[in-house]
């Protein structure tokens, strides 16, 4: 059976996925040539995005991490991605395993391997939504089940604002999950920078052009308004391989040079 022939339902295998892009920039094997020729794009540019795509999934880790020890204990992920070992839940019943977790993801393939991950995990559910519609995901059965927002909740974004153009209004999309959560909650985020390397962006832009792989590369000062709200903790919004607390021991080694595709990620407590 070929590639094409292996291809689910509703699925263009002619469109690039960002999902499937990352999943190769990870090492996944769940991606479709579409989505590799986008990678290999960008990756003849800025070689070094392998590492930043691990420093993202780690830092998405450790932010966790932080959060489950502190308390947090209700987990929302938008624009989850394909599963990668540890997931939000794996790594918060370390330290809590009252856990319960929300998988937000639009892409079909994405949702079906949630939904096998997700079998034998109590308090965890996928739901097939797009984070652009927060008022399903909010009014979603699973979510009203398992997510109580009178008591502090973390709402995760890594990488997934950026596929958010402008007139689509990422900062109302924040605020709507924002002005449902308890005081104490967290929104995480991660997001490709205007800093970055001038050809990569021009790369990423020839090669997702009009799908939903495009991305938005958006300032510093525009990635900090959609913190609104909220309070930065730890190093506050820096590269995502530089956000940690604690010991430096199993990281990703810093690299030598600022990457040509600079990812920063911040997380901010919701005080009020």
């Amino acid at each position: 059976m070929t590639e094409l022939e292996r291809v689910p339902p509703g699925i263009d295998p002619y469109v690039p996925s960002s999902a499937r892009v990352y999943d190769y920039l990870l090492g996944g094997k769940d991606n479709l040539g579409v989505d590799r020729e986008v990678a290999e794009r960008l990756l003849a540019v800025a070689p070094d995005s392998r590492l930043v795509a691990r420093a993202n999934r780690q830092f998405q880790v450790e932010v966790v991490r932080q959060l489950s020890e502190q308390g947090i204990h209700q987990y929302i992920d938008l624009g989850t991605g394909i599963p990668t070992y540890p997931n939000v839940h794996e790594v918060a019943r370390k330290a809590r395993p009252d856990i319960r977790a929300i998988y937000v993801d639009n892409d079909p393939v994405v949702h079906m391997h949630a939904q096998v991950m997700l079998t034998d995990s109590p308090a965890v559910a996928g739901v097939h939504a797009d984070l652009r519609r927060p008022a399903d995901i909010l009014g979603h059965p699973d979510v009203v089940e398992l997510i109580d927002f009178n008591e502090p909740v973390c709402v995760l974004m890594v990488g997934v604002l950026h596929f958010v153009m402008d007139e689509e209004d990422p900062a109302g999309i924040v605020a709507a999950f924002r002005d449902r959560m308890a005081p104490g909650s967290h929104l995480v985020i991660s997001h490709a920078m205007a800093d970055s390397d001038p050809e990569a962006i021009a790369q990423l832009a020839a090669a997702t052009a009009g799908s939903p792989a495009q991305p938005r590369f958006r300032t510093r000062d525009e990635v900090l308004a959609l913190f609104d709200g909220f309070e930065l903790i730890g190093p506050g919004l820096v590269p995502v391989q530089d956000w940690h607390v604690g010991p430096d021991d199993g990281r990703i080694p810093l690299l030598d040079a600022p990457p040509k595709l600079r990812i920063e990620g911040a997380a901010g407590r919701l005080t009020a």
